[in-house]
């Protein structure tokens, strides 16, 4: 098949599956690993931030090195589908065991989640450096690779809508650790679906052989610091994803505490994905008649704007603040859709550039930095909720303090705010268009 034609659909379907792990992970640790570990081992928020924030450390350290190895990787199913199966078993079994600590002293507990978490990010890690990198080799057409990330967060935004949707709604039917175990095994479930989707939809992708180059992986992450478009567009990227961190950390307890209604999670969760599952083609022809850069900003902007206006939450009705996060829905799904498009072109450029693939290991700086944004993400809310004095317990009954629903607003809604309009510094710098990529590819 030329590079430059059309992939058949079921490769686009196929390939975009593995969002469904993906977005599994990314979402449900997310969203329910620190109420977990504040209301229901009762861990303090300080500690609880810090678990949660320390095996995705560890993937900022190794996701090149996953890169790496890939970009080596001999295997008649080409360098990167190998490892979807591998590393994707490992991720869907470790998360099933990761709500499931028995009962245990509270240290015991927390050292079970920690290390089984650090496990699962280790997992993931040579699961998505591989799946992020294999779009640079099934297509060297600027345009086919935005319509094969509009599939893949299609896909995306539908996973975060069951999986955001149906965890918290498995917890509270099931009630109390048992219901965290039943939903973590659920989880795994579906983790496994997305995991064997993407391996056997890309069978009939394109194989390009890898040429990693010579030197170590510290010389080729040097090389790869010198890509400037490159730079500016994971430096915005990062600071998204902490964005966005803080958002997933927020929703239980906004929908909790601040709301104070059931189901509220739920109704977030529907609001914040329903129009991306509607809007991302819509994003797609965006980017086709304005460029990708340009649409990003514009979606960067719709998602800032949304999570200014959830900041009433605690005076508005619920239904401003849902409506809010339907904005915010609706800025995510082009931040998704416009640099997950932009990343091949860069990579593409350095390897028509130098003659050299260095595709593992750009998806791994990649990875590493939105792994380290999602990451900090919690961490952060969860330093704002012990500013505000949140109150651990093991019952969730506690009644917070003032101040405590104060920071949980601030963390979900002004603070993701300014991090959106900060990220657009570094946009601004990236100059890759649909001309150059192409001139660079045709070279």
């Amino acid at each position: 098949m030329p590079a430059s034609e059309s992939l058949p659909r079921g490769v686009r379907v196929g390939y975009g599956s593995g969002s469904v792990a993906t977005g599994a992970f990314g979402t449900v640790p997310g969203l329910m690993l620190l109420p977990y570990l504040t209301d229901s081992l009762g861990i303090s928020a300080i500690i609880a931030g810090f678990i949660v924030f320390a095996p995705k450390a560890w993937d900022v350290v190794l996701n090149p090195i996953a890169g790496r190895i890939s970009d080596r990787t001999v295997d008649d199913r080409g360098p990167r589908r190998p490892w979807l199966l591998r590393a994707g078993i490992a991720l869907a079994a470790g998360f099933a065991l990761l709500f499931a600590a028995p009962e245990m002293s509270t240290v015991a507990e927390a050292a079970w989640v920690l290390v089984v978490f650090l496990a699962c990010a280790t997992a993931y890690a040579f699961f998505q450096v591989p799946y992020v990198a294999m779009p640079v080799e099934m297509t060297s057409s600027y345009h086919e690779r935005t319509r094969l990330m509009t599939w893949r967060v299609a896909i995306l935004a539908f996973t975060i809508l069951l999986a955001g949707a149906s965890a918290p709604a498995i917890r509270d039917a099931v009630g109390g650790r048992d219901g965290y175990r039943v939903m973590g095994l659920a989880m795994a479930v579906i983790i496994l679906v997305g995991v064997v989707g993407a391996y056997a939809g890309t069978g009939r992708a394109r194989v390009a052989a890898a040429q990693p180059g010579a030197g170590s992986l510290r010389d080729q992450l040097r090389i790869v610091a010198t890509a400037r478009d490159f730079r500016w567009l994971l430096t915005c990227f990062v600071v998204q994803a902490l964005a966005t961190g803080c958002m997933l950390a927020g929703v239980d307890y906004l929908a909790s505490d601040v709301l104070g209604k059931d189901g509220a999670a739920t109704i977030l969760f529907v609001c914040f994905v329903g129009p991306a599952l509607l809007l991302t083609p819509a994003w797609s022809a965006v980017g086709t008649r304005l460029g990708k850069k340009r649409g990003y900003v514009a979606s960067s902007v719709f998602l800032g704007a949304g999570a200014l206006l959830a900041a009433t939450a605690r005076t508005a009705p619920p239904a401003f603040v849902y409506l809010a996060v339907a904005l915010v829905g609706i800025g995510y799904a082009g931040c998704q859709v416009f640099p997950m498009a932009m990343l091949p072109d860069a990579a593409a450029v350095d390897a028509q550039r130098t003659g050299t693939n260095r595709a593992g290991v750009y998806t791994g700086v990649w990875t590493a930095g939105e792994t380290l944004g999602l990451a900090l993400g919690p961490g952060v809310f969860a330093l704002v909720l012990a500013i505000g004095g949140y109150r651990s317990s093991t019952d969730g009954d506690v009644v917070q303090p003032d101040s405590a629903l104060t920071a949980i607003v601030l963390g979900f809604s002004v603070l993701p705010a300014l991090l959106t309009a900060l990220s657009l510094l570094w946009l601004r710098r990236y100059s890759l268009d649909a001309a150059q990529v192409d001139a660079a590819v045709a070279a």
